[in-house]
């Protein structure tokens, strides 16, 4: 299976060369999207030829080709259907950035215990959790965010699994766990934090040291 960081530096490929198209870019080198995604231009070449992708030593890549091939492994050449438990501050704004559809990437539902939080007719309907599973079938979903607490987010996995979800984007500040099959991809932003202030600590140390 190939690793996550290579699927993440495709994901920085493809961004940069949305970039780089509206540019009026038509053809690029590795070296353009090697600046682009901070790897070298090995690293491109390297990640490209493990899906077969191949371009020209002097004419680089075509654009529009190259988009759409990562698209394609990365499976945005098909919108992917998303729901989200949990409506809380983060939760809303997820199901409100504009900028998952531009992506390929679209929240049919969300959904949460609170009565007071339910809204039927919104651009994204707000379901109550009881409707979860039957939404999941009949939209064909296989994608699920959590953003719940962390003392039910096992939980709503356990419900999301069983109605046909396969990957899921937890953002509570716990690991959860699925079956064998479910890919899972917890995200602790303390923790993400908490690494940005540690390694900005520890680099102002070394700096000091140095002097």
């Amino acid at each position: 299976m190939t690793n996550r960081s290579c699927v993440i530096r495709l994901s920085r490929y493809k961004n940069a060369l949305l970039r780089l198209r509206t540019l009026n870019f038509v053809r690029v080198f590795s070296e353009n999207l090697a600046d682009a995604a901070g790897v070298t231009a090995t690293q491109v070449r390297k990640d490209f030829s493990i899906f077969g992708i191949t371009g020209n030593r002097r004419g680089g890549y075509k654009v529009d080709e190259l988009i759409e091939q990562l698209n394609k492994i990365l499976g945005k050449d098909k919108i992917q259907k998303f729901i989200l438990v949990g409506m809380g501050n983060l939760g809303k704004a997820l199901v409100q950035y504009a900028g998952f559809e531009r992506s390929g990437i679209k929240i049919v539902a969300g959904f949460d215990i609170d009565a007071n939080k339910w809204d039927k007719e919104g651009p994204v309907p707000i379901c109550p959790l009881e409707e979860l599973s039957e939404v999941i079938r009949r939209h064909e979903i296989e994608f699920g965010i959590i953003t719940v607490p962390d003392f039910a987010a096992q939980q709503v996995l356990e419900l999301m699994i069983p109605a046909g979800i396969r990957g899921v984007l937890n953002f509570a500040p716990i690991c959860v766990k699925g079956p064998e099959g479910c890919v899972v991809n917890n995200i602790n932003l303390v923790t993400e934090l908490e690494n940005i202030i540690y390694f900005v600590n520890a680099s102002e140390k070394t700096q000091e040291s140095q002097q």
